[in-house]
């Protein structure tokens, strides 16, 4: 393995000028880091991760706290693009992530513990039961932490703008003549409850009464359940113009069940989604749907942990809201 010393020899300078010119500083002038760094590069030398820590007391890797309760896993398309982002971002601030959990190999530890045994430098938690003795452990404890769509007074949480989400929605639909909307909520939580709270807001100030048995209680990212509720609202006398669901991919449900009962979208019943996954548009038609920024978030959940590791006495800690976007489909039929 290269040293900075064999790097001094060939270069013919001292051990400390190489560790000044590969790590910024800027006493060494320019010619000199330039000649250093192509001298590293050529001869194959690579930092060594256990003499950075030692001598800055990081070690460099922030874990993510992350459980699907719908058991997709990594494959859920808004948190796998916000981890996707976090990480890119992390990466090219010099650090790696690590999951945690609360397993290490056959030990059995708290995440907290984990943290603690990883020696991670911060914690992103972007999907967990928020309530969860494990999460509370992490957010009282002494290690920075970003949190993702969910609040706590001591910490920094990155929000999408889910009220304003469902502003927009309801202008769009109510613009198409829709003042019949139903809506199936996603399971409790501080998303769904904003969202919730949004939709109330946005049909009251456009003067829409909201019938209480509309609003139905649902899950994110579950298409039979999504089914079910579908064709009990569809099959009903009473029945509305228009279903805002869960979020995107449990729409796939509405769809289906819309089929099923040899109805068409948006013809006989108007649907709108939330997230603006890719797939959303390979629907037919395409769905109606609010696009959230989930590289934003991601990014920005980056830059914040690592400001609150790197700069803890300059970062305060707070609520950044990201917007989103209206995206247009096809799913939602003009009425008027």
């Amino acid at each position: 393995m290269v040293s900075l010393k064999d790097i001094s020899v060939r270069c013919g300078v001292s051990v400390a000028t190489v560790s000044k010119a590969l790590n910024g500083h800027k006493d060494v002038s320019e010619a000199t880091r330039e000649r250093l760094m192509k001298a590293a590069k050529e001869m194959g030398y690579f930092p060594n991760s256990q003499a950075r820590a030692l001598k800055t007391n990081r070690t460099y890797n922030l874990g993510v706290m992350y459980l699907d309760e719908a058991g997709s896993g990594l494959t859920h398309e808004f948190f796998a693009k916000v981890l996707d982002s976090f990480k890119t971002t992390a990466e090219a601030a010099g650090y790696d992530i690590t999951f945690i959990n609360r397993d290490v190999g056959k030990q059995k530890m708290s995440t907290y513990e984990h943290c603690k045994y990883r020696n991670v430098d911060g914690v992103i938690i972007a999907c967990t039961d928020f309530t969860s003795q494990d999460v509370y452990e992490v957010i009282n404890g002494d290690i920075p932490v970003v949190t993702i769509d969910h609040i706590f007074d001591c910490r920094t949480a990155i929000m999408s703008n889910n009220e304003k989400g469902m502003e927009e929605l309801i202008n769009y639909v109510t613009k198409m003549g829709h003042r019949k909307i139903a809506f199936i909520q996603g399971n409790k939580s501080a998303v769904a409850e904003r969202r919730l709270a949004g939709f109330y807001k946005a049909c009251m100030t456009r003067g829409i009464s909201v019938e209480p048995d509309w609003i139905l209680n649902g899950d994110y990212h579950n298409p039979d359940l999504t089914y079910k509720l579908t064709k009990e609202l569809l099959s009903r006398e009473n029945k509305p113009t228009c279903v805002f669901m869960p979020d995107d991919y449990s729409a796939m449900g509405a769809f289906n069940a819309v089929k099923e009962m040899g109805l068409s979208v948006p013809e006989d019943i108007s649907i709108v989604g939330y997230d603006g996954i890719a797939y959303s548009q390979l629907l037919s038609p395409k769905l109606t749907t609010y696009l959230q920024d989930t590289d934003l978030i991601g990014v920005t959940a980056a830059k914040q942990l690592v400001s609150l590791i790197e700069n803890p006495q300059t970062t305060f800690k707070e609520v950044i809201t990201v917007d989103g976007k209206l995206l247009e489909g096809g799913s939602v039929s003009d009425i008027n």
